[in-house]
């Protein structure tokens, strides 16, 4: 055990030194020994990884819901919006135009203190049907998830500015099922992924609709967790929708299809890109749903 852990600790130095060279993008990963587990030993600047509190995701527990009657509806303005999707090589992730303020989406309302706007919006997928989610419902997985990111416009600039700061990023968590119709906007969101099938690769996304993209529901559960990528910032105010959005198989093969390298080397493909769900550490699920009066609606984000 000692050798080993000697061992590993001469890895995580070889990698620092490598690092140090070149960037911390370029190191982390979703398996491996650059995987979850090691993400917060690979950089210091990212011990939140692995010794924060309020980490995401989390295992939405129904048992342990608490109805909160100050939830109010969330608001997500029905702008469409235009942006770049790109292959980064963890994911494939949607940035809209920030130069385009007119034509910014805002969010606003439900647990939310702040106006918010729409920055980025990024894929989590599986390698098969049964996983690719990162939040679950009852320990339950999903075969994909969307994650809506937006950063708080009254308190900062952008979004690099305010993910490090209280109260800087809404995560709205859209968890995703196969079915036979699909979701319109999630289907203009995968209409490119031909043009990305590379680490680095772009292609221009146009009148993008972040509203329509969302379930018919208006009930949600709401938490305070972090990024799930590094460096894990406590600074996400998460809701995961109740209802999931549908998609065929088909739409999720293609998801299956970039790569995590770039085309003169494409290593693997960019599937299972989802970290694993973290302790709540005796924080609140605050849910708008009230159980006595909506007991049809528990359960209907279940696989």
């Amino acid at each position: 055990m000692a050798v080993f852990s000697l061992l590993l600790r001469g890895v995580f130095i070889l990698l620092q030194f490598q690092v140090s060279l070149g960037s911390w993008e370029e190191w982390w990963t979703y398996d491996g020994i650059s995987g979850p587990n090691y993400w917060g030993l690979l950089n210091p600047e990212w011990s939140l990884c692995n010794m924060g509190h309020r980490q995401s995701p989390v295992d939405i527990d129904p048992t342990k819901l608490l109805f909160d009657p100050n939830l109010r509806p969330l608001h997500v303005e029905k702008k469409r919006i235009n942006g770049i999707i790109t292959n980064t090589g963890h994911g494939i992730v949607f940035k809209a135009n920030s130069s385009a303020k007119a034509s910014a989406v805002h969010i606003n309302s439900g647990p939310l203190s702040y106006d918010y706007r729409v920055a980025e919006v990024h894929l989590h997928f599986g390698s098969t049907e049964k996983f690719g989610s990162e939040h679950t419902v009852a320990g339950q997985t999903f075969p994909a998830e969307v994650q809506i990111l937006g950063y708080n416009a009254d308190l900062y600039k952008n979004m690099s500015e305010a993910v490090t700061k209280s109260q800087g990023i809404i995560g709205i968590a859209l968890l995703i099922q196969i079915g036979v119709e699909t979701n319109l906007e999630f289907r203009l969101l995968t209409s490119q992924l031909s043009k990305v099938l590379y680490k680095g690769q772009q292609a221009v996304l146009n009148s993008f609709s972040v509203r329509e993209l969302l379930p018919d529901t208006n009930f949600y559960t709401t938490y305070e967790g972090s990024l799930t990528m590094p460096g894990c910032h406590e600074t996400v105010t998460w809701l995961v929708m109740n209802k999931p959005i549908y998609i065929t198989k088909q739409q999720l093969y293609a998801l299956k299809q970039p790569m995590q390298g770039e085309q003169d080397n494409p290593k693997a493909p960019l599937v299972n890109n989802f970290r694993p769900t973290q302790a709540m550490h005796h924080r609140l699920l605050r849910t708008n749903i009230d159980f006595n009066r909506h007991k049809e609606s528990l359960g209907t984000c279940s696989p």
